[in-house]
């Protein structure tokens, strides 16, 4: 198959933006090398710099190129997500390389849940072929096609066991049963990683929603979970503990309160578990908006206090809002947040962009700008062959034995209930 004879694209640094002398080389990328490595760079960062590495940010209406290029410029920009072009994404990095002190390079990262280019059958297809070798295809034609537009990082596998059928993101995990979420959930991110998250056609996996995002009271999303320690350990944790197993640097947790206490800042599930108990070395990132939402839950008192929670609870990055680099100044000269806790949570970014080899290559994934193409869906950067091979493996066969279909016009449908009628809460 194309995506595993293809031969990698040497990139010379030499071709690129002048690069710090002391920063980029060729690092060992062991753990040992990497801890002194970012130990050293912490140093020599400011209070500002190592905020701005817990930003991930979006480009879009509340995020022009313009105004990013400035914050790039200042050092308050860690990783970008939603850019998903060669040619985007290379100018932003040269506007790092050119125009920030100290040239951190950034990760780029999107949602490749099924396919990048190319579309595969969506998550709860492919666990409906019981199959380990399917899955390793859309991983690694996923990840292929991913790291060939630039990118390092996907918000991918989506492991939230689910067995409500109300739940509008139901479609994007593996389903109801634990053994088969956690087995194809390690899979995935095998797949997606490959050997190292460093190599030319490998991303970055984010394991989500930490925790148990799919039993979600109602179906509906965002709201409250509430279950005994047994159910959540036996039933919903093992497929977060699988896939960081199998070596997932990241973990996107959830939006949703966890008996009360919402994932956002929840230090026990945050730190106890994930962190103690289970070895996690990599980033936790925030969900779209999930510090703000803190306040609506009731945990935060406002903008600041909401930093000031998530921060200490264990947050590393901040997704799409400015309340990081908005509150944390204050916070640090306050000592309400410690110059500990801003290290180690930026020490955590700066950990996992040197295992992605950024800081021996910060255009790893990109090629030589030659290279670009001038069509992102040209059919040649497509893998319709392997797409079609896994679709047959997920097609499920429904036997009509009652006759259920077509409904007869006859009969009629009784939707029944307070909300039987409501426009809004169409779930019922």
């Amino acid at each position: 198959m194309k995506w595993l004879c293809s031969v990698g694209i040497a990139v010379s640094l030499a071709l690129q933006p002048a690069l710090a002398d002391d920063l980029f080389g060729n690092h060992p990328l062991t753990p040992e090398a990497r801890d002194a490595f970012v130990t050293e760079l912490l140093k020599k960062m400011t209070v500002d710099e190592k905020i701005g590495q817990l930003r991930l940010i979006s480009v879009g209406p509340d995020n022009p190129k313009e105004a990013i290029r400035e914050m790039i410029k200042d050092g308050q920009v860690g990783a970008i997500f939603n850019t998903v072009t060669r040619q985007d994404i290379r100018a932003m990095q040269d506007q790092v390389m050119e125009l920030s002190r100290l040239k951190i390079p950034l990760f780029f990262a999107y949602d490749v849940l099924h396919g990048q280019r190319t579309v595969f059958p969506i998550s709860l297809g492919l666990a409906s072929s019981f199959n380990l070798d399917a899955v390793k295809t859309v991983g690694r034609v996923s990840a292929y096609e991913a790291a060939d537009d630039g990118l390092n990082m996907t918000w991918a596998p989506m492991v939230d066991v689910s067995r409500d059928p109300r739940w509008g993101r139901a479609s994007e995990g593996f389903g109801e049963d634990t053994y088969l979420t956690s087995t194809m959930g390690k899979t995935m991110v095998e797949a997606m990683q490959g050997k190292s998250p460093a190599d030319r056609y490998s991303v970055m996996t984010s394991v989500k929603h930490f925790a148990a995002y799919g039993a979600v009271e109602g179906g509906k999303e965002y709201n409250t979970v509430d279950m005994s320690p047994q159910r959540l350990f036996n039933d919903y944790m093992p497929p977060y503990k699988a896939g960081l197993d199998a070596g997932s640097g990241a973990v996107m947790v959830a939006l949703n309160s966890l008996n009360g206490t919402p994932a956002t800042s929840d230090s026990w599930l945050l730190k106890d578990v994930l962190r103690d108990q289970w070895g996690f070395k990599g980033i936790t990132v925030s969900d779209h908006g999930a510090i703000k939402e803190l306040i609506k839950h009731g945990t935060a008192a406002d903008p600041e206090d909401a930093v000031r929670v998530a921060l200490k609870s264990g947050i590393n990055m901040s997704m799409s809002d400015e309340y990081y680099s908005k509150y944390l100044p204050g916070l640090i000269k306050s000592g309400k947040v410690t110059m500990e806790e801003l290290d180690d949570a930026a020490r955590h970014v700066l950990n996992v962009k040197y295992d992605m080899g950024l800081f021996n290559d910060p255009y790893s994934h990109l090629g030589p700008k030659e290279s670009d193409p001038v069509d992102t869906n040209a059919e040649s950067r497509l893998h319709r062959k392997e797409a079609r091979e896994v679709a047959r493996e997920s097609l499920v066969l429904l036997k009509n034995r009652l006759e259920t279909l077509p409904l007869k016009k006859s009969a009629t449908i009784a939707v029944v209930g307070p909300l039987a009628d409501s426009k809004r809460d169409v779930m019922g």
